[in-house]
C-alpha cells in the first residue's frame, strides 16, 4: 500500500491514475472508470467538504463496530464488496474532471502532511492515527485502481 504522505507513494498513485483512459474497462464490478473516480473522490469530499451529512451518534457507533477495522485495517477489500450508500455513483460522470479532482485531493492530502492527520477525527470512525488515515485513503484507491488494471 502506498504512503500518500510520502512523495514516492503520491507519485506512484498519480502514475497509476495517469494510465487510465476514458475507455479503461473494469475487471470486476458495475462502475465505469469515470464513476470509479467519482466514487474515490467521495472519501476526500467527506474529509474536505460538507457535501455529505455526518452520521448520527448511533450510526457512528455501528460504523465503528462493523466497518472501521475493514476500512483502516490491513486486510484488502474483497472484490464486489458492499458499498456504503453515500459512495454509490450511478450517474454518468466526466472522466477528466473526476480524475483532476482526485489528483487535487491527493495533492491536498500530501500538502497537509502526516502531522495534520495525527489523531485527527474522522466523522465516522473517530480519532485515527496517521497510519489509519493513510490506510483509509490508500487502500481504497489501490482496490479500485487494481479493479481497472493499473
Amino acid at each position: 500500500m502506498d504512503n500518500l504522505f510520502d512523495e514516492a507513494g503520491l507519485n506512484n498513485v498519480k502514475t497509476r491514475l495517469a494510465a487510465l483512459t476514458p475507455t479503461t474497462q473494469a475487471q470486476w464490478g458495475k462502475m465505469n472508470v469515470a464513476q470509479m473516480l467519482a466514487h474515490c473522490n467521495v472519501a476526500y469530499e467527506i474529509e474536505y467538504t460538507d457535501k455529505h451529512p455526518k452520521p448520527g451518534a448511533f450510526s457512528r457507533f455501528m460504523i465503528k463496530m462493523f466497518a472501521k477495522n475493514q476500512v483502516v485495517g490491513p486486510k484488502p477489500y474483497p472484490k464486489n464488496g458492499r458499498t456504503a450508500p453515500m459512495f454509490i455513483v450511478a450517474d454518468e460522470r466526466d472522466f477528466e474532471s473526476e480524475r483532476t479532482r482526485l489528483v487535487g485531493h491527493l495533492e491536498k492530502t500530501f500538502a497537509l502532511g502526516s502531522s495534520h492527520y495525527d489523531g485527527k477525527e474522522n466523522q465516522a470512525f473517530g480519532k485515527l492515527s496517521v497510519q489509519e488515515w493513510n490506510t483509509l485513503f490508500s487502500k481504497h484507491l489501490d482496490h479500485h485502481l487494481t479493479q481497472f488494471g493499473v
